[in-house]
């Protein structure tokens, strides 16, 4: 089944304009809200940083229907795995079979201002695993105790969860983790915008050889990506919506090691001009269904829109008239 989802920019909003947000793409018809969970925002100007197991306790109490969950959190520094599986847990207990961890490993941006050294990208993975590991431990058995390369818990028991764990998605942005989400995971996330040729011979083929070599069948898991979509009646706005944004279309390697706000606010001001290459930018119904058809071609199953503007109500009513019915009648799911 198709799932058409919202992203809830927590780098962009306070966490009560935010939390309206997500009651009205309820009401809307989206199938999910999944925030992103930072310390810091990309950005210093007007940036917000809300606490996001706090807010998704309070948008559980406010919608009914819609999955909920974190795109994505890093339960490897600013988080003992423990903390992460006793919030999950609770939460899972608060509403049943409505929320999912999504999990990642992480941005200097958001560890490194808790004085945290950075390490590189093979220390980090590694991390995740582990607290992956240690996560599922925890709800599954009692008094645990966990010896691992960075991580401990001595007699550590999760009282409160549910009966059917949470769902664990996995963050890759490439192969390898790509690899492990199908291996150890319950879903895949990605973005969109950087390249179909990345999702298609390696971020999906590597996800599915994951899940075979686990004994698993890749189509029965989830494959979602973040869309970034800038769409507008007026495409002169759609365009400049996509400026606050600009971080995004930064090279990889400029901004891997930067840890405040300001300076990548500042880096971000220079890229302004070529921010809208990272979002599919359109006025037109018919050509943005274009722009979403590789996605769905290639077998993403759950589509998470991220818009960049600041009127998020103009977008949640227009999208959910002009797109969502239109994607739903050719690719079937949703509710």
């Amino acid at each position: 089944m198709l799932r058409l989802g919202y992203k809830a920019s927590a780098e962009q909003f306070g966490p009560r304009k935010l939390l309206d947000y997500a009651i009205e793409a309820e009401h809307a018809g989206f199938d999910s809200v999944f925030v992103s969970d930072h310390l810091q925002p990309w950005r210093h100007s007007d940036g917000h940083a809300p606490f996001a197991f706090s807010w998704l306790g309070a948008a559980g109490e406010r919608t009914k229907r819609v999955l909920l969950g974190t795109s994505v959190s890093t339960p490897t520094f600013r988080y003992h795995p423990a903390i992460v599986a006793q919030a999950f847990g609770t939460l899972g207990v608060l509403h049943p079979g409505r929320f999912i961890l999504g999990v990642g490993t992480g941005e200097h941006l958001n560890e490194g201002a808790l004085g945290i050294a950075w390490p590189d990208n093979k220390e980090r993975f590694a991390r995740l695993r582990e607290a992956v590991k240690l996560i599922r431990t925890l709800w599954s058995q009692q008094s645990v105790n966990f010896d691992g390369e960075y991580y401990k818990t001595v007699n550590a028991t999760i009282y409160d969860r549910p009966d059917e764990p949470v769902p664990i998605y996995v963050g890759a942005g490439g192969p390898q983790v790509a690899k492990y989400a199908g291996r150890a995971g319950d879903g895949l996330i990605c973005t969109s915008g950087k390249g179909e040729e990345l999702y298609r011979d390696q971020l999906l083929p590597s996800f599915a050889q994951g899940a075979a070599e686990a004994g698993r069948d890749a189509v029965k898991l989830e494959r979602m990506i973040e869309v970034k979509v800038s769409f507008d009646t007026d495409r002169n706005r759609a365009m400049e919506d996509t400026k606050i944004w600009a971080a995004l279309a930064l090279p990889a390697e400029s901004k891997a090691n930067v840890n405040d706000p300001r300076e990548m606010e500042r880096l971000a001001h220079e890229a302004e001009d070529v921010a809208h290459r990272r979002w599919l930018v359109s006025n037109d119904p018919d050509e943005h269904l274009e722009q979403l058809r590789p996605y769905l071609e290639l077998g993403f199953t759950h589509l998470v829109f991220h818009h960049p503007g600041e009127d998020q109500s103009r977008f949640i009513s227009l999208y959910a008239a002009q797109i969502l019915p239109r994607l739903r009648k050719q690719w079937g799911g949703g509710i």
